[in-house]
């Protein structure tokens, strides 16, 4: 009889532990060594064994790592600075996960509809977002998956399809309830899908028009994964509300919510608040995470490097039957199949390659932003043999 594991079946995991990593590098417990393409989902910025995070972490252990919202920390008001000077916008609360900065946001949302005087506020959501798997963020989130087994959902969500300017002017000119938008600039889980930039404009101008928030979800398209130091930076517009999470810590678990304007007058004491969120140890990754980027380079890398993999995935395999698309923005990369992809993670894993499949026919890239041109020839020489491989098989076998 098989060993029953003390861990909750909630993850299909695959057959491999890693024991440590180096770079852009992962070796597992039998040291086999994968080049990693995934970064912990958006997560290791810096890749893996930074001598400038190990030191700072480090030091900081050493100093303290926790000790509670009900002091100051020091630490916080320098990242928040950091982040209101990034960002163009005015403060910050701090929290552990996207998920929970995703919450935040919605409670920001539903206060200041109840303080304009809106009983039951409503969110406008899109098709295939997520937003995160608590009550609130799985009923925001546009995935009948996700949300299976837990109804009744949250109220409050308004869902149209991303892209649809006239959709979301439909819904301005119909609906009294609706205070804010709520989008991601980029659809991480929903398969690489950009929210475009005239789009995004119109949106802004929705918003601004109605007196709505707007709120951008950038918890794994943000922290400079696309070029930027936040991906709707390239619509040239501002969030009111802006979540973020994954790569902000290099690894380190670390969530935050940025706001401007009213929305970030919402908030006073007592309305929220977070145990762990903010300790000291979360914004020392979170400082160094910054500074790493800003004096090695790495938004302008990730758009290189990155802009670089999208075009040569393009050539490789843009026009073979069964590519539908390669899509993205800096290191943050689609190949979309035209059919379910799922067994070419384990194929990548034995090739030495670490990825991941959302949307069931979306490879999905997200590589840590220390990737360089080297990385990225290795990982087209790797993948694309293996992409071809998978689609020249009947369908009914490849299914």
């Amino acid at each position: 009889m098989a060993a029953t594991s003390p861990l909750m079946n909630t993850y299909g995991r695959l057959p491999v532990a890693f024991s440590h990593g180096d770079g852009a590098w992962l070796f597992d417990t039998d040291g086999k060594r994968y080049l990693d393409c995934l970064s912990g989902i958006a997560v290791n910025t810096l890749g893996h064994n930074h001598p400038k995070l190990v030191a700072a972490l480090r030091e900081q252990v050493a100093r303290i790592i926790h000790s509670s919202n009900l002091f100051e920390v020091p630490l916080q008001t320098q990242l928040g600075a950091k982040l209101v000077e990034l960002s163009g916008m005015t403060n910050v609360f701090f929290c552990n996960s996207g998920l929970e900065a995703n919450e935040a946001a919605i409670k920001i949302a539903r206060k200041y509809g109840h303080e304009k005087g809106v009983a039951m506020p409503e969110i406008v959501v899109f098709d295939k977002a997520f937003h995160g798997r608590s009550l609130a963020t799985l009923s925001a989130t546009g995935n009948a998956k996700v949300q299976k087994g837990f109804e009744p959902l949250v109220e409050g969500f308004v869902r149209i399809p991303l892209n649809d300017a006239a959709a979301l002017q439909k819904v301005a000119d119909e609906r009294s309830n609706v205070v804010a938008v709520f989008l991601e600039a980029i659809q991480g889980e929903g398969g690489i899908q950009p929210a475009g930039i005239e789009f995004l404009r119109e949106a802004r101008r929705i918003c601004d028009q109605k007196g709505w928030l707007l709120m951008i979800d950038e918890v794994q398209c943000g922290t400079g994964r696309t070029g930027k130091w936040f991906a709707h930076q390239w619509a040239g517009i501002e969030a009111d509300v802006m979540p973020l999470a994954k790569g902000l810590g290099s690894g380190v678990p670390i969530g935050a919510v940025v706001a401007r304007g009213a929305a970030a007058e919402v908030f006073q004491p007592g309305n929220h608040g977070t145990t762990f969120g903010g300790n000291p140890l979360a914004m020392r990754a979170g400082l160094v995470t910054i500074s790493t980027m800003e004096e090695d380079g790495l938004l302008q890398n990730a758009a290189d490097v990155g802009g670089w993999l999208i075009e040569t995935f393009r050539r490789e395999l843009g026009g073979l039957p069964g590519v539908a698309e390669v899509r993205g923005q800096g290191l943050m990369i689609g190949i979309e199949l035209d059919r379910p992809c799922g067994e070419l993670v384990k194929s990548a894993l034995d090739a030495g390659l670490v990825l991941n499949v959302t949307a069931d026919r979306v490879i999905r890239l997200l590589p840590p932003l220390i990737f360089t041109r080297e990385h990225a020839q290795r990982l087209v020489d790797r993948l694309a043999p293996l992409v071809r491989a998978f689609l020249e098989r009947p369908q009914a076998q490849a299914a």
